[in-house]
């Protein structure tokens, strides 16, 4: 069953949020109008300074992905948080999914792979 952003659940979760975090939230969610939105900051799992806003997963479940090419969802994406790209955000992991590609997904999230310190280490 798809769950739909309540305000309430979109107030909790926006009022914990960082900056950067919370600008890319919002973006997503005016741009895209999803029925789930996730923004995760996984930069704590990288070689950066501590409360740094880096890198970043986002999983927007949306009508606007129907029929939509997973290169252009993407690319959609990316031009939605071009500025955001623009000024500090390092790594961007996007999952899109329509309604129907969702509910017929497990809906969990797959835990990204542990930082190997760059440079190929």
């Amino acid at each position: 069953m798809l769950k739909v952003l309540t305000f309430a659940n979109v107030m909790r979760v926006y009022s914990t949020m960082k900056p950067v975090e919370r600008s890319i939230y919002s973006k997503l969610k005016e741009t895209f109008k999803p029925i789930h939105l996730d923004v995760l900051n996984e930069s704590h799992m990288h070689n950066v300074p501590p409360n740094s806003e880096t890198h970043f997963k986002v999983i927007v479940v949306s009508n606007d992905f129907d029929k939509v090419p997973l290169i252009k969802r993407h690319r959609l994406v990316n031009e939605t948080l071009k500025e955001e790209l623009q000024q500090g955000v390092h790594a961007l992991s996007i999952v899109t999914k329509s309604p129907s590609e969702w509910e017929s997904s497990n809906q969990e999230l797959t835990e990204s792979p542990p930082c190997r310190g760059g440079f190929g280490k």
